[in-house]
């Protein structure tokens, strides 16, 4: 092969591997379902067991190309003072100021700096918490489970993603009661966000959905062909000429 033909089929390659399968639209951009998101964690309790706790109503914003990873951005806020450890009184003790200080520090903060994606549908993304007032660098690996159109009004085209990490309480000042509550904190993520309608891609995402409504329509179930109103009307019995038999 000449060297200039050779020259020009490794640019081509490395436009292929390194940019040529983005998609033409870009990343659409998505908003976090509060309700469908959720912040599990799980920490040592004596070494008796592990302590599991949630926090619901995350809410943040998406950028995000299933076909370009490298392109996502995520900025999420979790509300710490709806922290649910299961009972009243350790949800009061997890919030006070010795720990979390949660009426100085009410939210918790993830602002992702760049993702590396390690197969199709998982990637690690990197980014800094800002926990009890303290900024720390994180890792999330994390798994899209699906895109596509929800199945429920109104309808929005809605990403789904599971997500793991790893932290050191103390890394974020958190370090009161060390004989009871461990150090390690296992983070667990479920998160919905749906695409927002934002200027230019109102009429987009639009006809998007107006082509999946009728992808949708014609996956369904055919009608019976009798219930059509354009179907032929049944043949009518044949009429009986013969009298009855007295």
């Amino acid at each position: 092969m000449p060297f200039a033909c050779r020259r020009i089929f490794a640019v081509l390659m490395a436009f292929h591997l390194f940019g040529g399968n983005a998609s033409a639209a870009g990343p659409a951009r998505y908003n976090l379902d509060p309700v469908h998101t959720r912040v599990m964690f799980a920490i040592d309790h004596a070494g008796f067991s592990k302590a599991i706790g949630t926090v619901s109503g995350s809410t943040g914003s998406l950028t995000f190309d299933p076909e370009q990873w490298q392109g996502a951005t995520l900025q999420a806020t979790v509300p710490l003072t709806r922290i649910d450890l299961g009972d009243s009184d350790w949800n009061k003790a997890a919030l006070a100021r010795n720990l979390l200080d949660a009426t100085t520090y009410p939210t918790a903060e993830f602002v992702s700096s760049r993702v590396e994606p390690v197969a199709p549908d998982r990637a690690s993304v990197h980014g800094k918490l800002t926990l009890h007032g303290v900024t720390r660098e994180i890792v999330l690996d994390v798994k899209l489970n699906t895109v596509k159109r929800h199945p429920l009004p109104p309808f929005r085209r809605t990403v789904g993603f599971s997500a793991t990490a790893l932290l050191s309480r103390k890394d974020f000042g958190i370090d009161a009661w060390p004989s009871v509550i461990g150090d390690a904190v296992e983070l667990r993520i479920e998160a919905e966000a749906t695409r927002s309608r934002v200027d230019g891609e109102k009429e987009e995402e639009k006809e998007e959905e107006e082509e999946e409504e009728e992808e949708a329509d014609a996956t369904d179930s055919p009608e019976d062909a009798s219930s059509s109103p354009d179907a032929a009307p049944a043949e009518a019995p044949p009429a009986i000429t013969t009298e009855p038999t007295p």
